[in-house]
């Protein structure tokens, strides 16, 4: 059994760090201004020759002309772009060190139903893969369990801290449900015998009616729990860590994340999201082409990803999940783009710059990364864009950050420039001073 999580599982509703928002990092930040850079902050027009201020990890200023408090550090940004910090929608930072060794890996726990892990509590600070993905301007992630059908809750951490309460800026985020699914002969996924079929079917059966089970029972600790707060005479029974980390999410507290890929998966899946009454956001959906008017009726925002990968059918068009993307935004959904990776999150934005390139356009796609699954997480107040009173989360690049030629110049997170150093810089540097 993965420790970690194990941890998460026991401690899930008794300690401080069970609270639902965390701000990173505390103690006195600097004060900083940038000025003479194209400031972009996304929920508004790109400012030329503008300055940001931030002070105490929050901004303070946006504009033509800011004033500059005197104390202030100056950053000369001519030539130069200031972004938001990128938002990953989805991802395993901090879960996943060498996926070839057990030991590094803490994104599942044993079972099929595992809604009490808590991913905030498995993160590791010190992950060599954080440095990699902050230096593509990515400062903020969702790091999400996975395995077996309720995984877990995921959590928004800040790519920066020294301890998972340092960097965890909202948990529980969502629970998260990989939706039982028939094998569906895809590339990888060899045609199945009908002995095979009837198997599949069988446990697909089994899978749905243990999920269906286990949000019943949930329904009912939720109903006993709210009993014992009312009525405080009444006996308390041993609590189920399992049942109680589901109670928020049966009242509609806690939103879901549906994982389901092919279209009868989905349609299954809201179909139980209806009979449960949860607030969903569909993930994983490369059929979501298909499920428009369902997901238009009932208001339900979705993240797409990772883009930058083959259809799953082998007759379907070579651009479907390039063109999702434009698909949804036509009809009016919000979406975000996750790279669903650890090692390779920090290919985020070229994930938004392929849908960019086939037809979505290119101030939506940087939306998909920034302010956009701020909203659809409830953290827009906080990150996601250039905006006073937000986290200064913030990126000086020398060109647009979906473009694989800009390159990250400085970064900042809550406020604090963060290095841009990795094992592969320090590496280069190191073998390029060799002796000849």
């Amino acid at each position: 059994m993965k420790t970690k999580l194990f941890i998460a599982a026991v401690l899930v509703a008794s300690s401080a760090f069970a609270q639902s928002v965390i701000i990173n990092s505390p103690g006195k930040k600097p004060l900083v201004a940038i000025r003479n850079a194209t400031i972009v902050p996304v929920t508004s027009a790109a400012i030329p020759n503008g300055t940001i201020v931030f002070n105490n990890g929050v901004i303070t200023a946006v504009g033509a002309n800011v004033a500059i408090p005197a104390n202030a550090t100056v950053i000369d940004g001519t030539g130069l772009f200031v972004y938001p910090g990128l938002i990953d929608s989805g991802s395993h930072v901090g879960l996943e060190e060498i996926s070839a060794v057990p030991g590094t890996v803490d994104t599942a726990e044993l079972g099929d139903i595992n809604p009490n892990a808590r991913a905030e509590i498995a993160v590791n600070p010190h992950s060599n893969v954080i440095p990699v993905t902050r230096v593509n301007g990515i400062t903020t992630v969702v790091t999400e369990p996975a395995g077996g059908i309720i995984s877990g809750s995921s959590a928004m951490i800040q790519l920066a801290g020294w301890t998972p309460q340092e960097m965890t800026l909202k948990a529980p985020l969502a629970m998260h449900i990989h939706f039982p699914r028939l094998r569906n002969n895809s590339f990888d996924e060899v045609p199945q015998d009908e002995e095979a079929a009837k198997e599949a079917a069988k446990n697909y059966t089994k899978q749905i009616d243990k999920l269906h089970d286990t949000f019943r029972d949930a329904q009912a600790y939720a109903k006993a729990s709210a009993a014992r707060t009312s009525h405080p005479d009444i006996k308390r029974n041993d609590r189920d860590v399992i049942l109680e980390a589901l109670v928020p999410v049966v009242e509609g507290r806690e939103p879901v994340v549906m994982h389901a890929n092919l279209e009868r998966d989905i349609r299954a899946a809201l179909k139980f999201a209806d009979e449960f009454k949860l607030k969903v956001i569909l993930a994983d959906a490369e059929d979501v082409a298909r499920v428009i008017p369902e997901l238009k009726s009932r208001n339900i925002p979705v993240i797409l990803g990772p883009i930058l990968s083959l259809p799953p059918r082998e007759d379907d068009p070579y651009d479907l999940v390039f063109t999702n993307a434009k698909t949804l935004n036509d009809a009016g959904i919000p979406f975000a783009i996750q790279s669903q990776d650890s090692h390779n999150a920090r290919n985020l934005p070229y994930n938004a710059a392929a849908c960019a390139a086939f037809g979505l356009p290119k101030d939506v796609a940087l939306r998909s990364v920034t302010i956009t699954p701020a909203q659809i997480f409830g953290l827009a107040d906080k990150i996601g864009s250039l905006e006073t009173g937000k986290l200064a989360n913030i990126i000086v690049t020398d060109g647009d950050p979906l473009e694989i030629v800009t390159h990250v110049k400085r970064l900042f997170i809550g406020g604090e420039e963060i290095t841009l150093d990795t094992n592969q810089t320090l590496l280069w540097e190191k073998f390029k001073a060799r002796p000849k």
